[in-house]
């Protein structure tokens, strides 16, 4: 369960965050909230999804799911680090989601072929898709910090139970 659990926590905050930094980004560059999230359907329609600024299931559903899809695999790569180690202060937390948003910096536009980029930047500048794996790093974080809470709390309220049954 406290795998699932960092799991959750973790893809969530990555999806939650990545997913607010591209469509606050793409506002204030004059863009759709949309068009960031429809261009990571790319893998699937080619770069002119970047050039779609209104909601549609074919790419806007496309998009969000892969992003979403995207942010839970990173997620169960930090929550699986996570949950087999003892609970992190916030700061290392941010240090270890830093490194893992780094390393998905690297995949995802370092090493895969183009077709399987994000895609933010068919819509974005360089700057907003930093800004975006800098802000799924941040969700990482907040996710391992939510789980951890979670798991603190949980074991304060066995330890009662089992004080009260005794």
């Amino acid at each position: 369960m406290t795998l699932f659990r960092y799991i959750l926590c973790c893809g969530a905050g990555a999806a939650i965050a990545s997913s607010a930094a591209v469509m606050i980004s793409a506002r204030l560059e004059g863009r759709s909230p949309l068009a960031p999230v429809n261009a990571t359907s790319h893998w699937l329609w080619g770069d002119e999804a970047g050039d779609h600024d209104k909601a549609d299931v074919r790419h806007t559903a496309v998009g969000a799911a892969t992003n979403v899809g995207a942010a839970f695999f990173w997620g169960s790569l930090f929550g699986a680090f996570l949950s087999s180690r003892p609970p992190r202060k916030p700061a290392a937390l941010l240090r270890d989601a830093s490194v893992v948003g780094a390393l998905a910096s690297l995949v995802d536009y370092g090493l895969v072929p183009k077709r399987l980029t994000p895609g933010w930047e068919l819509a974005l500048s360089k700057r907003s898709v930093a800004t975006a794996m800098a802000a799924m790093a941040l969700g990482l974080a907040g996710g391992g910090w939510a789980a951890q809470r979670i798991e603190e709390d949980e074991l304060i309220r066995r330890r009662r139970f089992t004080r009260l049954r005794h």
